[in-house]
């Protein structure tokens, strides 16, 4: 097995979380200049805290982007009302590095991974899909207006051992006028048991150091590309340490890693395997991939099924279709597993 620990954790968080809005801003902007021009070139890193919004990076591109205004309105969007102070630097990409990606070649040098299992039908891990559809509950429990004291930031977790849920952690931002055992009781009953089922025997945490009333940028700080574990398989597979949020699909930090789940995702849908590992690495500026591999859950190499994949940058994103303006909805709960998302599509090999 690829996955074989007995004993693990894995985590998500909510779209509040300040880490989580600053990958949503960096993404939002990028899709606002796909939309004028998909061939934009975008790196964008956004920082948040205590009041104050950082905006940088580099952009090249013939789109008119108001960068604060974007910035802006998704953090009002997701539910926060605090008025920040912007700061907004972001130039033009290097003329070293566009003189490499402008014959075709890789954005970056680096290492990505892909993975996919038959164990759901989402084909990831069954505690990652969990664990994300425990925080995204958390964002409908309060966007619907069924539980009006939460608020926008928090996250959740679950331990597995012997392929049990062990127990479960739910930190939660909410209102100063609710009890912590008014908290848990509701959040095990419209939350956990709805996503997980029976919990007899589960230990669970709801907000363990008593409180949760300040959250987001208020009390903490969030930058782009910090929650890297909890955009893919949660730490249950390799990462090679490239974030996604913010880049445009030449950056292949993103765009192969798409590609690498992609083609895990059908290795196992063709039934080629139960489980799939992907790796593919590059060079700065060469087209040509460096390394491209398979593994099964057992091992055994699929180099020549992989074969059948095109990893060139140029390549990926016509395959994916990767020029599109579709990154904010990826900044939050995974960017794997969702059915409407290019890479997760299923195609005969």
């Amino acid at each position: 097995m690829i996955i074989n620990q007995k004993t693990y954790a894995v985590e998500s968080v909510t779209l509040g979380h300040p880490d989580k809005v600053c990958d949503q801003i960096s993404d939002a902007i990028l899709d606002a200049c796909l939309a004028q021009d998909p061939n934009s070139r975008v790196a964008v890193e956004s920082f948040g805290g205590h009041g104050t919004l950082v905006i940088g990076g580099e952009v090249t591109t013939t789109a008119k982007v108001d960068y604060q205004a974007i910035a802006d309105k998704v953090y009002k969007d997701i539910g926060y009302t605090q008025e920040l102070k912007f700061m907004v630097n972001v130039v033009q990409q290097s003329p070293d590095i566009a003189m490499g990606v402008d014959t075709g070649g890789a954005g970056d040098q680096g290492i990505m991974y892909g993975y996919a299992t038959n164990a759901t039908p989402e084909y990831m891990p069954w505690a990652v899909v969990k664990v994300h559809a425990l925080a995204k509950g958390l964002q409908d429990l309060r966007e619907s207006g069924q539980v009006k004291w939460l608020m926008p930031d928090g996250k959740s977790q679950i331990t597995m051992q012997d392929g049990k849920v062990k127990n479960v952690l739910i930190s939660t931002q909410h209102d100063a006028n609710v009890s912590q055992e008014e908290i848990k009781q509701t959040l095990i009953e419209k939350l956990i048991k709805p996503i997980l089922g029976d919990v007899v025997g589960v230990d669970i945490f709801v907000n363990p150091t008593g409180n949760f009333v300040q959250g987001g940028f208020e009390a903490d700080t969030g930058l782009t590309g910090r929650k890297i574990m909890v955009d893919t398989y949660c730490g249950l597979i390799s990462h090679g340490g490239g974030a996604f949020s913010g880049k445009d699909p030449s950056k292949v930090d993103r765009s192969a890693a798409y590609m690498a789940r992609f083609a895990a995702k059908n290795i196992v849908a063709n039934g080629y395997a139960k489980e799939c590992l992907v790796s593919v690495a590059y060079a700065i500026g060469m087209a040509e991939p460096l390394m491209v591999s398979a593994v099964d859950e057992n091992g055994k190499s699929l180099d020549e099924i992989i074969a059948k994949f095109d990893f060139k940058p140029q390549s990926i994103i016509k395959t994916l279709e990767l020029k599109q303006p579709i990154y904010q909805k990826t900044a939050a709960y995974g960017h794997f597993g969702k059915a409407d998302l290019p890479w997760e599509k299923i195609i005969k090999i």
